[in-house]
């Protein structure tokens, strides 16, 4: 019984790191490893930290105001325009953007399935997607958050078990923690932190905060939940990079996607670690087809003012995310304009929702106890400023290609 009490304190901060640890993820960090080696391996540090104090953030205003984030971007202003803006902004860039990428997470899924299986990825694209439909039609967060941990839990054994097999240099890793720029590598080092500092998973941490939490006394336990999880995604994605940097960089081999590692490292070192890859871009896949339908839902709900997971609305929006995913993935078509729209959307979403949480944050009135103090609030502008200059590279880089 007290194993279960203690494993019942953690959920939320395994909803990011299902969320982030994606496809996407998977294959930026197979590319870095391939075309870099260990270089890039500080980049991940620092975007695994900046997770954690924007989640921190996200949540702390959970649990002072009772509000979610989308919540209060809706009650918070008291400007009507501006309200109308912070309302086009999340719904814009959360739920055209999620539906973007869900076709992303249901064929990155299904090619880890493939991989295992050899049954062609058509089938377990329909087999992820209604599994996706059915997790959450049961609308029980408490199981939702189960799965979504046993995925991440899946994504550890893969991809570690994966890095042992391949046994990298320990003193070449140590050495990638240090900050260098190795020519041409401003792009991935920005992919890097973009696929880990995701918008929407600013909103789906606080919302899932705020139902598994009540006070601020629980402060110790999302933090204790928020730091494990996040601390061990940045522990997956690095993993990724020494096992692509052992595998090709050491070698001179080129690799265009996180798929074809897993197949280059067949011959290498057996059906074991293919099998072993296959399962982790299996659960990349998956826990991201599931997050990012939630995470849509979670949002628009929260600006829109409606009740979230009793209502029609609610329920519209996640199998909405779910229906342009699987169509996308089933006919392959190339949703290029939504997606480079919604990249736009979340280039300015992101450091709008960073800025939000700061002001609101110092807030005492709103926050009592939670509220920002010097410390907290020079972090969040160090944090901030970063951010806002992704923010602005992700739309400028659109035009750059």
């Amino acid at each position: 019984m007290a194993k279960k009490n203690r494993l019942s304190r953690f959920g939320p901060g395994f909803l990011v790191t299902a969320a982030f640890i994606g496809p996407g993820t998977v294959t930026t960090c197979s590319i870095a490893g391939a075309d870099f080696g260990y270089s890039l391996l500080y980049v991940l540090i620092f975007a695994t930290v900046t997770t954690i104090v924007l989640q921190e953030m996200t949540g702390r205003l959970s649990l002072g105001s009772g509000l979610d984030l989308g919540q209060s971007l809706r009650e918070y202003p008291r400007n009507a325009l501006l309200r109308i803006v912070f309302i086009i902004l999340t719904v814009s860039a959360i739920s055209l953007g999620c539906a973007a990428y869900q076709a992303g997470n249901i064929i990155g899924g299904s090619l880890g399935l493939e991989m295992v299986t050899s049954v062609s990825n058509k089938i377990w694209v329909l087999v992820i997607s209604a599994a996706s439909l059915i997790l959450l039609s049961l609308k029980k967060y408490k199981i939702i958050e189960k799965v979504l941990i046993s995925l991440v839990f899946l994504m550890s054994v893969s991809f570690i078990t994966t890095l042992i097999i391949i046994k990298p240099d320990l003193s070449q890793v140590v050495k990638g923690l240090v900050p260098t720029v190795p020519e041409n590598s401003i792009f991935i080092i920005l992919a890097l932190i973009g696929t880990t500092v995701v918008p929407y998973n600013l909103f789906l941490h606080s919302s899932a905060v705020k139902k598994k939490w009540k006070s601020p006394k629980n402060i110790k336990e999302f933090r204790k939940d928020l730091i494990l999880s996040i601390s061990l995604g940045g522990f997956i994605s690095a993993s990724i990079i020494i096992t692509s940097s052992v595998a090709f960089f050491q070698k001179g081999i080129d690799i265009n996607s996180g798929a074809q590692l897993a197949q280059q490292l067949k011959p290498l070192f057996g059906l074991l670690t293919n099998f072993l890859f296959g399962l982790g871009f299996f659960a990349a896949g998956m826990s991201s087809a599931v997050t990012a339908p939630y995470a849509a839902a979670f949002a628009t709900s929260g600006v829109m003012g409606w009740k979230e997971t009793d209502s029609r609305p609610f329920r519209f929006v996640w199998m909405g995310v779910i229906l342009v995913g699987l169509i996308v993935s089933l006919f392959d078509f190339n949703p290029i304009s939504v997606i480079v729209f919604a990249q736009v959307a979340n280039g300015v979403i992101l450091p709008v929702a960073s800025l939000f949480l700061l002001i609101v944050l110092n807030d005492k009135n709103k926050m009592g106890i939670m509220a920002n103090d010097f410390k907290k609030n020079l972090l969040g502008v160090a944090v901030i400023s970063m951010v806002s200059l992704i923010g602005i590279w992700n739309i400028i880089k659109l035009f750059l290609r």
